[in-house]
């Protein structure tokens, strides 16, 4: 074993990749050995408070390596109150480069784990396996928070030189479920497994969608497609799964929903850095949709900061109901309200569990979406369409129009087409929300606040308005307030329904 003192940050480089400042370390070399045998390598340094955002270390792998492994530890020391301590991510990237969106990338385990390896046939969860090649590889460090004393790691490298072994064809989850025809399907979009930071394997998390009884799911692994080839034996004609990865940049988090297999899309840039749109048009272009996760959550770095410009929908229910989740709510009718302003596309909204590990709740929230088939397909057409509610469980079930005097309708996410002064009425059946009220909102705000659901949990509730009076209609349903005029949380709601031509 040979050890390499990086220093403070001695030997170093800054460079540019795209747009985002990178530090780049001295290299570390490997001298060819026999076959069969082993050779390590350990660095060490510390990095100061203020290091960009990403720190690669360069490997030169030399010819005949079966397998690389890679194992990190770094200090936690005390910090005040207030402050933040130490968290470094870490990833690999092979000899095609670091360049951002370039094909170099290998895997990413952030600060779920402390070591990794990757060879021909096999890799760590987090890591796409394939051959170690001859060349300058990179481990990509991500330094999330640097405390005040710095920090200080040290990382061991360990080739195993040999026969590689046999490439392993991926295999994916057909895009096809038997479903029923045009219906109502439940899923949820936004899961984490032992291929991310989460604790559950892609059969658990199956089994707990199945009971929970949905319909479609979405693999969203942070910064990472890796588990694509995974969820092949998941799938069924009850279930469907869609593949996507999770992009957790520092400044916020973004679902890519439902691309092609294989897709990964880079997280390495800041708004700052005006790179998002471009990866945005790139999971369009695998056929993915681009929804924001949780846009107000307070976890350093994942408050979103790129607008909403390049939005498909918005996740605005992340997890158990928080204040995070009313302030988005309020942020996305402000953008329904705008959007009537303006003659412009509206946003949907969606809503899913973020599940990592028990107990986390599969399937709570749920997104419902009205689609032509259970098809990846039809699913994004309905959730981009905005033909869609979130509910709390599968317990729980809307149906929700609005009505004109002649015979016209529309349905969740739709447009009533009648004259500014036509009298219309607007009416919700809900199953399964016991002692629940029911709030109408407009873009005036709360316009009608039903009495309390019996315990059986249904009932009926109308209102009538007008489309002068009520540019959109959405419906809430909503826990009973623990006190005063706070409102309860949240149990579902709608996407709107726009009235007037």
């Amino acid at each position: 074993m040979c050890d390499d003192n990086h220093g403070g940050l001695a030997r170093r480089a800054l460079f540019v990749t795209g747009a985002a400042a990178a530090l780049t370390l001295g290299s570390v070399s490997f001298a060819a050995a026999a076959e069969g045998g082993q050779e390590s390598r350990t660095v060490r340094g510390t990095l100061p408070p203020g290091s960009p955002d990403f720190v690669y270390v360069p490997v030169e792998v030399p010819a005949g390596v079966r397998e690389i492994k890679v194992a990190y530890t770094y200090d936690r020391p005390s910090v005040p109150a207030g402050t933040t301590g130490n968290a470094l991510d870490i990833g690999v990237f092979d000899d095609r480069g670091t360049e951002l969106g370039g094909r170099g990338f290998r895997g990413w385990s952030g600060g779920a784990r402390t070591e990794f390896f990757l060879r021909a046939d096999d890799a760590t969860p987090g890591y796409l396996p394939g051959p170690v090649r001859e060349g300058t590889w990179h481990i990509a460090l991500g330094p999330y928070t640097v405390a005040p004393q710095g920090l200080s790691y040290e990382i061991t490298i360990t080739l195993t030189y040999g026969e590689p072994g046999e490439a392993i064809e991926p295999v994916y989850p057909p895009e096809r479920a038997k479903g029923r025809g045009r219906a109502w399907y439940r899923g949820d979009c936004h899961l984490h497994s032992w291929f991310s930071d989460g604790r559950r394997t892609p059969a658990e998390i199956g089994a707990l969608a199945r009971a929970a009884g949905l319909d479609f799911i979405n693999s969203s692994e942070h910064n990472t497609h890796s588990a694509h080839a995974h969820w092949a034996d998941v799938a069924g004609d009850d279930l469907l799964v869609m593949l996507g990865e999770e992009i957790t940049t520092r400044n916020g988090h973004v679902v890519a929903l439902g691309t092609d297999p294989g897709t990964f899309v880079d997280w390495r840039y800041r708004a700052r850095d005006n790179r998002f749109g471009r990866f945005a048009r790139q999971i369009r272009r695998a056929g993915g949709l681009v929804v924001p996760a949780h846009p107000h959550a307070t976890c350093v770095g994942c408050n979103w900061k790129f607008g909403f410009g390049e939005a498909d929908a918005v996740e605005v229910w992340n997890g158990p109901y928080t204040p995070d989740d009313e302030v988005t709510l309020a942020d996305w009718d402000s953008m329904l309200v705008a959007s009537v302003r303006d003659g412009r596309d509206w946003i949907p909204a969606m809503g899913s569990s973020d599940a990592h590990r028990d107990p986390d709740p599969v399937g709570s929230p749920q997104t419902v979406v009205l689609a032509d088939d259970l098809t990846r397909r039809a699913i994004q057409e309905g959730i981009r369409a905005g033909r869609s509610y979130v509910a709390e469980s599968a317990k729980l079930s809307l149906s929700f129009r609005a009505s004109g005097g002649r015979g016209e309708h529309a349905g969740i996410g739709e447009r009533l087409a009648v004259g500014r002064d036509t009298p219309v009425t607007v009416r919700l059946e809900v199953t399964g929300a016991p002692r629940c009220t029911v709030r109408f909102v407009t873009d005036q705000g709360v316009l009608h606040t039903s009495a309390p659901l019996p315990v059986a949990g249904a009932g009926v509730v109308e209102w009538r308005t007008t489309p002068s009076y009520a540019a959109y209609v959405r419906a809430e349903v909503r826990h009973e307030a623990a006190a005063g005029p706070i409102p309860g949380p949240l149990a579902a709601f709608t996407n709107p329904v726009f009235l007037g031509r």
